[in-house]
């Protein structure tokens, strides 16, 4: 083997050894622990219906304190927001479940804002060609069918008066 490859041989190896290495530091590091703060802001108060980090009540600061005691356990955010929908139910959720009912929270405010950008494809230019075209003429605008509206000397002669009287 000529002097070139060995050396680039070596250098993979070297490298790959460093890959695994990290790898293995990476997946042995603890996971990040969970505060207080973090489960705080996706739970809610189940007597205020307010979340958890803004409520002020008996019920909030019972809720925080079986929090940070799961915390002091050392368990993660989703045990812990498990524990809490197991003691309180789904309400103390801040967000609904993305699968069944609570998909429904998801799809129907996308499917109302699809439905008004249908509403406005189809009727906006309805409106353009409207404004284009002016307002409607026909007979009933002094019999002439044109658009214009022309008094006759009796109404010109009633108007007259009728803003005469306003006039001070």
């Amino acid at each position: 083997m000529s002097r070139v490859l060995r050396l680039a041989v070596a250098s993979l190896v070297a490298f790959l050894a460093g890959l695994t290495i990290l790898a293995a530091t990476a997946a042995a590091a603890p996971a990040p622990r969970t505060s207080l703060n973090d489960v705080e802001s996706e739970v809610m108060c189940v007597s205020c219906g307010v979340p958890l980090n803004i409520a002020e009540s008996p019920q909030a600061d019972d809720e925080r304190r079986a929090i940070s005691e799961l915390v002091k356990q050392g368990k993660t955010k989703e045990q812990i927001k498990q524990e809490l929908v197991a003691t309180y139910g789904d309400r103390v959720l801040a967000l609904p479940k993305s699968k069944g009912f609570g998909l429904v929270a998801y799809l129907v405010p996308i499917l109302l804002a699809l439905l008004a950008l249908a509403a406005l494809a189809v009727l906006l230019p309805r409106w353009r060609a409207d404004k284009r075209t002016g307002p409607p003429s026909g007979p009933g605008l002094n019999g002439n069918g044109n658009g214009s509206s022309t008094l006759s000397d009796a109404d010109t002669r009633r108007l007259e008066e009728d803003l005469a009287r306003y006039d001070v």
